[in-house]
């Protein structure tokens, strides 16, 4: 066994190493390396520059081996001081943090008052058919096929062109523009796609071939409403900075670590295969499955265009953070690259997480009235 000396070289001198040179019962060290403390690259202080020398616990022999290893870093070394982990230090954000105390009641206000407006805006420009365009769209996109499969794709399709193109346009979009004003160019152009997308998904959901029927199967309403429920957990991250969705705060792309990113990097994506593979069962005919087809390959394509953009602005810590991460939900923890802090569930007490259970639930009981809002557009 060997014991580890580490000794700093703001005191290192050589009468530290009396039994190295002259040991009183042995023979001096002949093949001891010499070493001086000019070698020591001086662009690190060294006040905090460490050697750390391995010697064997036994009395010294002439034969015996001494090796000087230096520490790769002072970052490191200090980590190991410290008895910390690096996997468990994290190089991105924490997510879904919420300080009351760091809330400003004004950006609130205003965040109110911009939902307001948009929601105004979107209802006399898209969803009321006396004044909107969103029935003449869905209308000039039937007329193209009959097929309610191939109408729900291409509307897939077109909102998915737009939220990921703009996406991909993000940095260069916000130099020429700014961060707030490109981010209600991206709200404004995806936001009425998106609901006509599910409009029509509702309105038709019930009109392609009927490929199975299991609705009256033992336990399966109850394993697709668990389904549903646990991909809202996952599809839902953006309520971890709700002001800067609104452009009150400066928007930015963020590099969550924490919650539920340790599970799976990519949440999103796999909250929203677990709600189509849910629907997809639960309501058995082609146009669930063209839905679900549509909207798990957009978001697989996500995956590969969300890591290039967040390499490309975070760099060297997103490459940490995608080393102890996984696509796959669990994999990285199983795998071992993602340790689990001792009290990981603490991460999901949290207001956000809250936010995203109450509108779970609320969006469940207020079916009835999706449906019959859906409805009375006749899109």
């Amino acid at each position: 066994m060997a014991s580890l000396l580490v000794l700093s070289s703001s005191s290192f001198t050589s009468h530290h190493f009396p039994t190295l040179s002259s040991h009183k019962r042995h023979k001096p060290i002949s093949n001891f390396p010499s070493f001086n403390t000019n070698s020591i690259p001086q662009t690190l202080p060294l006040s905090s520059t460490k050697l750390l020398l391995t010697v064997p616990n036994s009395v010294p022999h002439q034969n015996s081996k001494f090796r000087l290893v230096p520490p790769t870093s002072i970052k490191n070394t200090h980590a190991e001081d410290s008895n910390v982990s690096s996997s468990t230090t994290l190089v991105g954000e924490d997510s879904a943090v919420f300080d009351l105390e760091q809330q400003k009641l004004s950006s609130w206000i205003y965040f109110t008052a911009i939902l307001g407006v948009v929601l105004f805006i979107l209802d006399v420009a898209w969803i009321d058919n006396s004044t909107g365009f969103g029935k003449p769209f869905v209308d000039a996109l039937s007329q193209i096929s009959n097929s309610h499969e191939v109408v729900m794709l291409m509307l897939i399709l077109i909102f998915a062109g737009v939220h990921s193109g703009l996406a991909s346009l993000r940095d260069s979009g916000e130099k020429l523009v700014g961060e707030r004003a490109f981010r209600v160019l991206f709200g404004g152009l995806s936001l009425p796609l998106a609901v006509s997308t599910i409009v029509y998904f509702i309105n038709h959901r019930y009109d392609g071939i009927q490929l199975w029927q299991v609705q009256d199967a033992p336990v399966i309403h109850e394993l697709v409403w668990l389904s549903n429920f646990i991909s809202f957990i996952f599809l839902y991250p953006s309520t971890f900075n709700l002001l800067e969705v609104a452009a009150v705060d400066k928007p930015k792309l963020h590099l969550w670590e924490s919650g539920i990113m340790r599970i799976t990097r990519h949440p999103q994506m796999v909250g929203q295969v677990l709600w189509c593979l849910a629907h997809t069962v639960w309501i058995g005919n082609s146009v669930a499955v063209a839905a679900s087809v549509g909207l798990i390959g957009h978001h697989l394509f996500g995956v590969w265009n969300g890591d290039r953009r967040l390499a490309i602005r975070h760099g060297q810590d997103f490459e940490i953070v995608k080393e102890r991460t996984s696509v796959v939900p669990f994999a990285a923890i199983l795998d071992g690259r993602q340790k689990l802090p001792k009290h990981f569930y603490k991460e999901f007490i949290r207001v956000p997480y809250f936010i995203i259970t109450a509108l779970t639930l609320g969006a469940y009981f207020s079916h009835p009235l999706m449906h019959a809002a859906s409805s009375n557009l006749h899109w």
